[in-house]
C-alpha cells in the first residue's frame, strides 16, 4: 500500500509542479515574446513529463501485481496444507484402529 501512496505522491507532486511553472510564467513580468518562448519550451516538455509519469505508474503497477500474485500463492500453497491435514485428520477418526478391529473381530465369533 505504502509503494501505491508514494507513486501518486510523486505524480501528484510532478503535476503540480508543472501547473506552478505555468502559472508563475504567466504572471511573470516578463515580456510577452519571453513568456511566449518559455511556455513554448514547456508545452515540450510536457509529453516527456507525462510519459516519465506514466512509466513510473507502470512499475509501480507492476511491483503491486507481482506482490499480489506471491501472497495469493503463498494463501494457496497453506489452504492447499490445512485442507490436507484435515483430510488426514478425518481419516484417522473414522478408521478404527487395528486393535479395535481385532476386538470387534473377536466378539463377532
Amino acid at each position: 500500500m505504502a509503494d501505491k501512496n508514494r507513486g501518486t505522491f510523486i505524480g501528484g507532486m510532478l503535476i503540480g509542479a508543472a501547473i506552478g511553472a505555468v502559472t508563475g510564467l504567466l504572471v511573470a513580468p516578463c515580456k510577452g515574446r519571453d513568456t511566449r518562448k518559455i511556455l513554448s519550451k514547456t508545452v515540450t516538455a510536457v509529453p516527456q513529463m507525462a510519459e516519465d509519469i506514466s512509466s513510473s505508474v507502470q512499475l509501480q503497477a507492476d511491483r503491486l501485481s507481482t506482490a499480489a500474485s506471491d501472497r495469493w500463492h503463498d494463501t494457496l500453497d497453506r489452504l492447499s496444507t490445512a485442507i490436507s491435514a484435515g483430510i488426514v485428520a478425518s481419516q484417522s477418526v473414522r478408521e478404527p484402529s487395528i486393535s479395535e478391529r481385532s476386538n470387534t473381530n473377536a466378539v463377532d465369533k
